[in-house]
């Protein structure tokens, strides 16, 4: 956790009020701007000191091997990386002889900011130089949500108490020096030099750089234009070269004299298109950005975000800090979106290299949640873009001896760049986490087109993978034996029940897609026995269950492994995958990541009440949540099982994970899916929110620390705001067509203008569960935190 106080808690803005260099890698991954297409770090102006540069392009990645320590039929023998693009947010000053560095001199003042409402990160600093020459700079920075290929700057230098001289280089810079190699597997590979220069052009204040990967042939293309506002003795120059571009502004400022310099700048890649198209794209995009002019950019800017908050903003009355992390989440959500257009969500967005910018699961069960409920056209394209890549899906199900298709575990363009077979490729889950997006979007948006020409060809292929990957046994059960679920401390397992369950719900859904569009499915070569062959699988699916302990099992025989022995596991032994062998983790009961309590938030139909509560509790007190993506679940949970401080307290965890720098690695990108998940939280837990059979159903209740929560949810086209309280929950419908929505078990139809409140249910008090040694949530309810507080709370009355 960071114990730093840079970041002041503000409803709307981040803002860091004094300079830290140990928090700086943190703040340029929380100071990122994106758009879904260009990434940008929150790099200083002048690029030094830095943590971790980074510029990227959505699917801009080079090919790197992948080596094994022995050859083995159907490992990937290469991986694909992010890579830092061609960086143009680099602005080099000179007060007279001496760079502006804050390192060395006097740094009088400095303040960042970044409001969610205009997308604007806004610098504001005062420096001595170790001469005594006192300068005053300010700096805007965005990236657009309505230009896709545009970024822009504006660098103002103001001399504060006397002349000054005063340089000013903006910069296009490729192949930047990157930080050295980590041996945290969570990070990205370091690649040296990975652009090779093409074309590089400079005309007036107009420079261009075109580059292309050295393996995976991908063509870059990076351009910057200028206004520039000084005294009228201003000096203007450029010059390039392979790797450079460089605009050089020459003036001398009198004490309240300002320069200013807005920068336009402009990017592009492709795999086919030829360097004068690509080129000549980049260049007419500046053109029409420049055009545009920085006003009018900023206030398309404030007029998207306008239109995004209106539908997705949540409300938190009781918790200050919570607010700001959930909007700050929010936010990152939208910017990795917004411009995507048919491209995958990394794991980290487009806020740093970590898990080399990989898609994984994390995209469609935690990231297309909250994009289904609230923009769900983002949902959408990125179903195309998995969608796109299904040949290499099919391939690769061939290769391995399956029908039908798997996806990669982790990938950039569509192939399986997993190092690690049992923690990898083994989790053949994915197929089914991507045809649970598909459900859920059907279910919220109805949108037989899609349903047509993406959902059915997905839901039919994932369905032919689980059909050839499972075998009915003696007893008629439908077995899929040998996988990875999403807890990655137990591997190659038989029957692990979130597995299971998702496939059911693919088989079953690929089945009705597949009759409701005959026609279409039989030219996909999909027969009546087919469809038959899926519901009488989904029908017979195995779901283990411990009989003697009355509980699910992860996996089969899960709970007859050895526990873990976390009474002996110092704190600094975690993350467990860091210190100890996978051959150990995987004999143990010890969970990375909540599995079968995450099974149970996916597939509540399943579950009785009391199967949930005591699954949860067994659960809690063996997950380790050493993956950022468990919090959350073990959230809702709590939330559903009555446990809403502790509840409460996880919200803490997921929600600030990197605010606080609570993994460790926030410098590497922002952890997207726990930032989702913090949604869901909020939404699914507190909310009770499920869809089911059509119907979206709330069960709401609060934790005792929050007064109020308040959120939007699109369904089936209507615009429908929740809010509740500690006594009621209200429900509105903002749309013109009524909906019908479910309240605990009652029906209720919601007209346009005709807001319903409903009394919220008291519920019980329960013991609060156990964790393991040392690995309970960061304390936040007020409530009585210890095990036997509580136990002795509830037995004194």
């Amino acid at each position: 956790m960071s114990e730093n106080n840079v970041f002041t808690v503000d409803p709307w803005k981040l803002r860091e009020v004094a300079f830290d260099i140990d928090v700086l890698p943190q703040a340029e991954t929380l100071f990122a701007l994106a758009n879904g297409h260009i990434g940008m770090r929150g790099t200083l102006d002048e690029g030094e000191p830095h943590g971790l540069p980074g510029s990227y392009l959505n699917s801009v990645y080079e090919k790197r091997p992948l080596p094994h320590a022995e050859a083995a039929y159907g490992n990937p023998e290469s991986s694909q990386t992010v890579i830092n693009v061609t960086d143009g947010k680099l602005f080099r000053l000179l007060v007279e002889d001496e760079p502006f560095d804050i390192r060395y001199g006097e740094l009088l003042e400095h303040e960042r900011e970044l409001d969610f409402r205009d997308g604007v990160l806004r610098r504001n600093v005062m420096w001595r130089s170790p001469a005594g020459q006192t300068v005053r700079v300010h700096s805007e920075r965005i990236v657009s949500l309505t230009q896709r290929s545009i970024a822009a700057i504006k660098y103002e230098v103001e001399a504060v108490d006397k002349e000054l001289r005063i340089v000013v280089q903006s910069e296009l810079v490729a192949n930047e020096q990157m930080p050295g190699e980590s041996k945290d597997p969570r990070t990205a590979a370091v690649l040296h030099k990975p652009l090779v220069a093409e074309d590089q052009s400079c005309t007036g204040t107009f420079v261009s750089l075109t580059h292309t990967t050295r393996e995976s042939g991908l063509r870059v293309s990076a351009a910057m234009d200028h206004s520039i506002e000084g005294p009228s003795a201003t000096l203007v120059s450029s010059d390039v070269n392979h790797d450079t571009g460089r605009v050089t502004i020459t003036t001398v400022l009198q004490p309240g004299e300002r320069l200013q310099v807005l920068k336009f700048l402009g990017y592009g890649w492709s795999s086919a298109r030829s360097l004068p198209a690509l080129r000549d794209q980049v260049a007419a995009a500046l053109t029409m950005a420049k055009h545009t002019g920085w006003t009018n950019l900023l206030e398309e800017q404030a007029n998207y975000l306008r239109d995004y908050w209106d539908n997705s903003d949540v409300v938190i009355d009781g918790d200050a800090e919570l607010q700001q992390a959930i909007r700050l989440g929010l936010f990152h959500i939208m910017q990795c979106t917004a411009r995507a257009e048919r491209r995958a969500i990394p794991a980290k967005g487009l806020s740093g290299p970590g898990y080399d910018g990989h898609a994984f699961w994390d995209m469609e069960t935690f990231l297309l949640q909250v994009l289904t409920y609230t923009h769900p056209a983002a949902a959408a394209d990125t179903l195309r873009w998995r969608h796109s890549i299904l040949p290499m899906a099919r391939e690769r199900a061939q290769q391995l001896g399956f029908k039908g298709a798997l996806f990669p575990w982790r990938t950039i363009a569509g192939e399986e760049c997993s190092g690690y077979w049992p923690a990898g490729t083994a989790a053949f889950h994915i197929d089914a986490d991507i045809a649970d997006a598909v459900i859920r979007y059907l279910d919220v948006t109805q949108d037989e087109q899609f349903e047509r020409s993406i959902g059915l060809e997905l839901l039919v292929e994932t369905a032919r993978f689980w059909r050839s990957v499972g075998q009915f046994d003696l007893t008629g059960k439908f077995r899929i034996d040998g996988v990875t679920g999403p807890d990655e401390y137990s591997s190659i397992a038989d029957n692990n029940v979130y597995t299971n369950l998702m496939a059911q719900r693919n088989l079953w859904a690929a089945a009705d897609v597949a009759a409701k569009h005959n026609d279409h499915a039989q030219a996909m070569g999909v027969s009546n026995e087919d469809i038959a062959a899926w519901r009488s699988a989904a029908d017979a699916m195995y779901v283990p269950f411990d009989e003697a302990r009355g509980i699910h099992p992860q996996s089969e025989n899960f709970t007859n492994h050895e526990v873990w022995d976390f009474a002996n596991t110092p704190d600094e032994k975690y993350p467990l995958l860091l210190h100890y062998p996978y051959l150990d983790l995987y004999r143990k009961q010890v969970v990375k990541q909540a599995d079968l309590v995450l099974a149970m938030q996916m597939r509540p139909d399943v579950f009785s009440d009391e199967q949930m509560r005591k699954n949860f509790e067994y659960y809690e007190a063996i997950t380790v949540r050493d993956s950022s993506l468990s919090a959350c679940t073990q959230a809702v949970m709590a939330a559903w099982c009555g446990h809403l401080d502790l509840a409460y307290d996880y919200l803490g965890e997921s929600a600030l994970v990197d605010l606080h720098d609570l993994a460790g690695n926030t410098r590497d990108g922002l952890h997207m899916a726990s930032l989702a998940g913090s949604w869901a939280i909020l939404t699914i837990g507190f909310g009770g929110m499920v869809l089911s059979d059509g119907v979206l159903t709330f069960k709401p209740r609060l934790p005792h620390d929050l007064n109020r929560v308040g959120f939007n949810v699109n369904m089936r086209g209507r615009l429908l705001r929740v809010e509740i309280t500690k006594e009621t929950v209200t429900y509105r419908n903002e749309s013109a067509e009524p909906i019908e929505i479910g309240h605990y078990d009652e029906l209720v139809t919601l007209e346009c203008g005709n807001p319903v409140t409903r009394k919220l249910p008291v519920l019980p008090s329960l013991p609060r569960p156990r964790q393991p040694e040392r690995k309970e949530p960061v304390v936040r309810s007020s409530r009585p935190q210890s095990y036997s507080d509580v136990v002795g709370d509830a037995a004194s009355k």
